[in-house]
């Protein structure tokens, strides 16, 4: 049996994602647990929600270990008749604890868009907006080991997520050359002015909204930019559990780790998707 406490997962998650590089906005860290707590079982997800809540109880996990803070905007009532307040009450019945690693999780090395840029190849790949450690921040921007054509690498983006009803929304020629890569994992619209995106070739992100994203695409007529690949959330940020499952179980030997399989991208079924793109040949 582990002789691992709660304490000590605390302990490594902030040697790998310091509390201290999230975003001023966030809430990351402990949730619901006690330090004392035995640790013998991890289950790692990208939300908190009613179905990774279950599935962590029903395995008899000490921990869940959250991408997204369930308690990351204000919350005046944790009361059973309330969702966030049903979940807790769930977890603190259950002994399990919830653990948030959120943007002091996406910028690292080894973190969600260090992973993304790693998956697609891209070398020399930096932070589109440096941390105090040059090798960390937000986004990573680098280049492709060969051009391809934007509907190449739409393709193969694609190919790296789990399937999810939106699929991969791409905005520009399918026929452009694709070298230069920007990204950034989670919601990236914020970025679309920056120097390192205009200068881009292609923008890879998720949740991108009408407006930021349609004028960013008429500057691009007009002085050049990137075009635009938007990857569902979920999928994007589910690709980093594995990696972050991996380095705890070397940090904590003799806890078992497990990566939730579930889907919890908000959307069952679409209709009407249309495409403007010649189909392939």
């Amino acid at each position: 049996m582990s002789e691992w406490k709660l304490r000590d997962l605390r302990a490594a998650a902030e040697e790998l994602w310091p509390a201290a590089t999230a975003e001023p906005w966030d809430r990351v860290g402990l949730v619901t647990g006690s330090d004392d707590a035995p640790l013998g079982r991890v289950l790692l997800a990208v939300d908190a929600v009613r179905d990774t809540v279950d599935e962590a109880l029903d395995w008899g996990a000490d921990v869940l270990l959250a991408h997204h803070p369930l308690l990351l905007r204000g919350v005046h009532t944790v009361a059973e008749d309330t969702a966030k307040g049903a979940l807790i009450a769930s977890l603190i019945r259950g002994g399990c604890a919830l653990l948030a690693a959120h943007t002091n999780a996406d910028a690292p090395e080894g973190g969600v868009s260090d992973v993304i840029a790693e998956r697609l190849g891209l070398a020399d790949a930096e932070p589109i907006v440096a941390g105090a450690d040059p090798s960390s921040g937000i986004g990573r921007a680098g280049r492709l080991a060969r051009p391809e054509t934007l509907r190449e690498f739409a393709v193969r983006v694609a190919g790296l997520l789990p399937p999810i009803v939106s699929g991969v929304r791409v905005a520009g020629d399918p026929d452009r050359p694709v070298s230069r890569v920007a990204l950034c994992g989670g919601a990236g619209d914020s970025l679309l002015d920056h120097p390192a995106v205009r200068g881009a070739d292609v923008y890879v992100t998720s949740d991108l909204r009408h407006h930021p994203a349609q004028e960013s695409l008429e500057q691009s007529r007009t002085a050049g930019g990137p075009a635009l690949v938007d990857i569902a959330h979920w999928a994007a940020e589910s690709l980093w559990l594995d990696g972050a499952a991996d380095r705890l179980s070397a940090m904590l030997p003799g806890v078992e780790f497990r990566v939730s399989r579930l889907r919890t991208d908000p959307w069952s079924f679409a209709l009407g998707a249309e495409t403007t793109a010649p189909p392939a040949g």
